[in-house]
């Protein structure tokens, strides 16, 4: 006869303890003597038998072992998954409700083009940053500038170039602005222009400049280009100090240019430079102030005719 069987039968009442002891005098039957004994004090006469029947062979298997506390393991790998997850949500949450800036930025030597959410494009030139609120462009288009970019505006509502010096506004045109330290210089190659500087504000005509140097205005000729020459690799300057005409060869070429002999920064260069070749950019803007430079891996001096 079946042992399974034989055990099920007890507990129904079909065989007494007597019985299935002598059947089976090995086995341990303390485990299901009790569930029957406890099964009659309740009002519900049915009983799980398989149930009562698998803890008994459980009891059985392990009646040589001391019943020890069964612990899970922690899973980690699951915990990271889920922490993973939880972190996922919060980026997202963050990139789509509160992280609403768009910016971009160039680095010495680099220029890039990109297209608004209006169609307008604007050309940062090297070491520049443009940023703007993309949630409220629809609402304002206004954009914060550090450096210089050449801008083509889409028509429509006032767009508006913010930088530390002053402030440009437009609907519809085509002109460059240029904010580095100590000079603010706003060109118009198409419409119309408005710019602010210091509470007072100019309207430019295509081939109309504002230039402030060191926070003085400085009045400067018209032009007649049709947009800035560094968008075709060739920096131009008309009567600009020649401290920024350095700034602008540190920029395009990533050098360090150390002033020695008593140069002079402040004196006006006209003229322009390669950014393809830095020893022929270097020869443009020294050879016409009768400067001589020597190049030190990245470092170069600028030192008058005849003192080295």
């Amino acid at each position: 006869m079946n042992k399974d069987n034989d055990i099920l039968k007890w507990f129904n009442g079909e065989i007494s303890t007597e019985e299935i002891k002598a059947m089976y005098p090995n086995e341990d039957f303390s485990a299901l003597e009790k569930a029957g004994f406890y099964s009659k004090q309740i009002e519900t006469p049915y009983i799980d038998a398989n149930k009562a029947l698998a803890d008994f062979k459980t009891r059985s298997l392990n009646k040589t072992k001391k019943e020890t506390s069964k612990v899970v393991p922690l899973n980690y790998k699951m915990l990271l998954r889920v922490a993973a997850i939880v972190v996922l949500m919060l980026t997202c949450s963050y990139f789509i409700f509160f992280n609403t800036e768009a910016s971009y930025k160039t680095g010495v030597a680099e220029t890039t083009t990109l297209n608004l959410p209006d169609d307008s494009e604007v050309v940062l030139n090297a070491k520049s940053q443009l940023t703007y609120n993309k949630k409220e462009w629809d609402n304002q288009r206004l954009l914060t500038l550090d450096g210089e970019a050449y801008f083509k505006v889409t028509k429509g509502k006032k767009f508006t170039v913010n930088t530390d010096a002053g402030s440009v506004e437009v609907l519809g045109t085509q002109f460059n602005v240029k904010e580095r330290s100590n000079f603010f210089e706003v060109k118009c190659y198409e419409g119309s222009v408005a710019v602010t500087y210091d509470n007072e504000t100019t309207v430019l005509a295509p081939g109309k400049s504002v230039r402030v140097v060191s926070g003085k205005m400085i009045k400067i000729d018209d032009f007649t280009s049709q947009n800035p020459s560094w968008i075709n690799e060739e920096s131009s300057f008309n009567n600009v100090p020649l401290w920024q005409v350095i700034e602008d060869l540190q920029l395009q070429y990533n050098i360090k240019i150390k002033i020695v002999d008593g140069v002079d920064t402040s004196q006006l260069f006209s003229g322009s430079f390669t950014h393809k070749d830095k020893n022929i950019a270097l020869k443009a803007v020294t050879i016409p102030l009768k400067l001589s430079y020597k190049i030190n891996g990245n470092d170069v001096e600028f030192y008058n005719y005849g003192a080295n």
